[in-house]
């Protein structure tokens, strides 16, 4: 079977709806969406169908089904739940000229409902001729994630200014003047908030007869790329890596989630792990600051979340040196990974009601931090990059008294197949790492809770599941 899609303005055109519960519901919002008059067709209907009537927003026909009912409806939607009336009021809409939609009975309809992208006024639409509803869903949830949330009201201002292209900007160069629009700086300044800002340029392209002549200033956007799997990526996260030009990405940062970036862009492998840069932070500060002023969209890929111990700052200093456009753009820390993984908050009120993020690495030649001092009743302290640190640290939490008791879990490779998770007493911290082979990327969590912590006869033996 083939399908003809289109879009039809349904501006004062009657959709009919038969039935009034929750299926009846879902298509009422689906047609809420348009300026159709909604009707009802049915003797009772649920709350939310029966605020609709009230709100004056849709009508309600109680009477019995006839062909009349459904005569002059641009769409008819039938929605029972029962199927042997669905079929019977379908084949009375349709004996009625009506065209008609089954509610889960593909084989009845005239019309399909495709899942909607609703970025108003532009709108996506998928459908499988209701042969696949998942798949349609999973390809709404991809193009979710490729366009922004306020690309609707961009389209809305650039749709305001097509009178003014057509007068101002000559034929031969108005092609190329709404390509440098949705996909250069005046998209980009509206999807970060600037709407004047992207309304000025907008403006001045059309003033001076088309698009710049050059392209613009480059951006770096220093993105993070969560703990590992891709589908812990923000959605700014993926647009970014799908506009870059030029991605220089860490040696943590998964291979699928570099699948996300557009097939052209260049991938440079900026690789740094605790103890051994083979890109020393200089460099990369250079390369970085180079593409951009060449006028390329740079994305530095960081695992985690930039913020959090991901060196931003020098990377944000660099590029402010220079006047280049720089943005974070945040991701899923480590330490929220892990507690997910866990399956536990990492905070609980009256026992742990507060976090401390902190690393078990500094810069060579400076001193190690005071973890003991931190880690202060009533805290969960998350200690990064801590794996080499441990008998350091294991002595530094003890002498400053948190108890040798308290408990600790270890989170490896959170979200990745290879993640697992290690569970001992603060007494036993450096021992365990060194028993179960604890290696980067890890966290350390170290709990020390309001109430008192029971000194245990001996410490048990370590907890290791593999998990994925």
């Amino acid at each position: 079977m083939k399908t003809f899609p289109m879009f039809l303005r349904m501006a004062g055109r009657r959709v009919v709806i038969a039935g009034g519960g929750e299926q009846a519901a879902q298509k009422a919002r689906l047609v809420l969406k348009t300026e159709a008059r909604l009707v009802l067709l049915a003797g009772a209907l649920d709350d939310e169908l029966s605020a609709l009537v009230a709100a004056g927003r849709a009508e309600q026909d109680e009477g019995t089904p006839t062909p009349e009912s459904f005569a002059g409806a641009a769409l008819v939607f039938i929605a029972t739940g029962c199927t042997e009336r669905d079929a019977a009021l379908a084949a009375m809409a349709r004996a009625a000229g009506a065209v008609v939609n089954v509610v889960d009975q593909p084989e009845l309809c005239d019309a399909f409902t495709p899942s909607i992208v609703d970025r108003d006024p532009l709108v996506v639409a998928i459908g499988t001729e209701g042969a696949a509803p998942v798949l349609a869903r999973q390809v709404k949830t991809r193009m979710e994630e490729m366009l922004e949330p306020r690309l609707g009201e961009f389209v809305a201002m650039a749709g305001r200014m097509r009178e003014a292209v057509a007068r101002q900007v000559p034929p031969r160069a108005r092609r190329a003047f709404w390509r440098w629009a949705f996909s250069d700086a005046p998209r980009r300044l509206h999807a970060t908030g600037a709407e004047r800002e992207a309304a000025r340029v907008l403006k001045q392209a059309i003033a001076e007869g088309g698009a710049p002549g050059e392209r613009g200033e480059g951006l770096i956007s220093l993105v993070g790329a969560g703990p590992g799997a891709r589908d812990l990526l923000t959605l700014r996260a993926v647009q970014r890596l799908q506009e870059a030009d030029v991605i220089f990405y860490d040696r943590l940062v998964d291979p699928d989630v570099l699948e996300l970036a557009r097939r052209d862009a260049e991938r440079v492998f900026v690789g740094k792990e605790v103890g051994a840069c083979a890109w020393p932070q200089e460099r990369i500060d250079a390369v970085i600051v180079a593409a951009a002023r060449k006028g390329q969209r740079v994305v530095r890929l960081k695992s985690g979340d930039p913020g959090v111990f991901g060196r931003a700052t020098e990377e944000l200093a660099a590029a402010r040196a220079l006047g280049l456009t720089v943005e974070i753009v945040p991701g899923v820390t480590a330490a929220s990974a892990a507690g997910a993984a866990m399956g536990r908050s990492l905070t609980e009120r009256g026992e742990t009601d507060r976090l401390v993020l902190a690393t078990g690495t500094c810069r060579d030649g400076d001193a190690a931090p005071d973890w003991g001092a931190i880690c202060i009743p009533g805290t969960t302290l998350a200690l990064y990059m801590g794996v080499r640190k441990a008998c350091e640290i294991q002595h530094s939490l003890l002498a400053a008294g948190v108890p040798a008791a308290s408990e600790v879990e270890i989170v490896c490779s959170v979200s990745t197949p290879q993640e697992r998770h290690v569970a001992c007493r603060l007494g036993a911290l450096a021992a365990t790492i060194a028993e179960q082979e604890v290696s980067n990327p890890a966290i350390i969590f170290v709990r020390h809770p309001k109430t008192r912590i029971e000194p245990l006869a001996a410490t048990p033996p370590a907890r290791l599941a593999a998990v994925g």
